[in-house]
């Protein structure tokens, strides 16, 4: 039994039972149990599961027939927002396209990158490195992610920057709870400062060769 402990007791349940519906635990026009069933399978009570079944009707995942029952209306993932896309897509797929995220605005900040993004810039690596020295590694990771979100603002295109903020917050979630349970593993800033120099010199080439060769880095 899946017992729900957090504050918001409805959208805990509307996001469980949304992922059962995409992991294909209900089907489309598939009637869900009564809701007896469902109170007694997320441990909660009759007013907590009408309103998570409120949240997935307006989302467009459920449907009320009234007298009937409730039943699947869309199982495809369509009605998702990106941030929830993320929360249940695995690690690696995560990393893997925030890498090159990670590329393209390293690109498009070298071409259009202003005085005050470099300073932002420079401020956030030189924290990063500090954090690493002083073996900070919470202080590290924001630094870290900071960065990113600097090149991210100086590349000017506001689609790429708000995609890359969806991503750095989901990975900076996972490498908090990460570093719960594993040390942190300071990468060299070498690269990461040649980055920002080809930033600075406005070398698109430059930067791309440098984010790959941090990514290569990173990796290992």
């Amino acid at each position: 039994m899946a017992i729900i402990q957090r504050k918001s007791l409805a959208v805990e349940v509307a996001t469980q039972l949304q992922a059962q519906i995409l992991k294909g635990d209900y089907t489309v026009n598939q009637q869900l149990p009564i809701e007896q069933k469902l109170m007694d399978s997320f441990g909660v009570g009759r007013s907590t599961i009408r309103e998570a079944v409120k949240i997935l009707v307006n989302s467009g995942y459920l449907r009320v027939q009234q007298g009937v029952g409730t039943f699947v209306e869309n199982n495809s993932g369509i009605h998702e927002t990106l941030f929830q896309r993320l929360k249940r897509a695995d690690d690696t797929e995560v990393d893997e396209v925030r890498r090159l995220l990670e590329m393209k605005i390293a690109e498009k900040a070298a071409t259009n990158r202003t005085g005050n993004d470099i300073s932002k810039m420079q401020y956030y690596l030189d924290k990063r490195t500090k954090a690493a020295t002083a073996n900070l590694p919470d202080e590290y990771i924001d630094a870290h992610i900071q960065f990113y979100m600097a090149i991210a603002d100086a590349s000017k295109n506001g689609i790429l920057t708000d995609l890359f903020k969806s991503f750095a917050k989901q990975i900076k979630s996972q490498w908090v709870i990460t570093n719960q349970d594993t040390p942190v593993i300071y990468a060299n800033p070498d690269l990461h400062y040649k980055l920002l120099d080809s930033i600075i010199r406005q070398d698109p080439l430059r930067a791309w060769h440098w984010s790959i060769k941090i990514t290569g880095q990173l990796a290992g």
